[in-house]
């Protein structure tokens, strides 16, 4: 059976770079918002619930997906794939 393609596989080939590099813009993203001189903006990115201290990209995507679906934008989720 073939593996599933995920979200970060589909973002890294938009981007012409690996899952893995992906992941880290993503994590680099996710740091500079918990560091972010706002503390609004800090406060937001400390809601993302987590195993550590630091949420990993799918527990960001996780949390993401929620919360699309709460405000009503689940059909956000639904796009087509190629959006260029």
């Amino acid at each position: 059976m073939a593996e599933q393609e995920t979200i970060f596989d589909r973002w890294a080939k938009e981007r012409g770079i690996t899952v893995a590099e992906m992941k880290a813009v993503i994590s680099a993203r996710i740091e500079s918002g918990l560091n972010d001189p706002d503390p609004d903006k800090r406060m937001q990115w400390s809601r993302i619930p987590c195993n550590g201290k630091v949420p990993t990209p799918e527990e960001w995507l996780q949390y993401a997906v929620e919360r699309l679906i709460e405000e009503g934008g689940e059909d956000f989720l639904n796009l087509p794939y190629d959006m260029r």
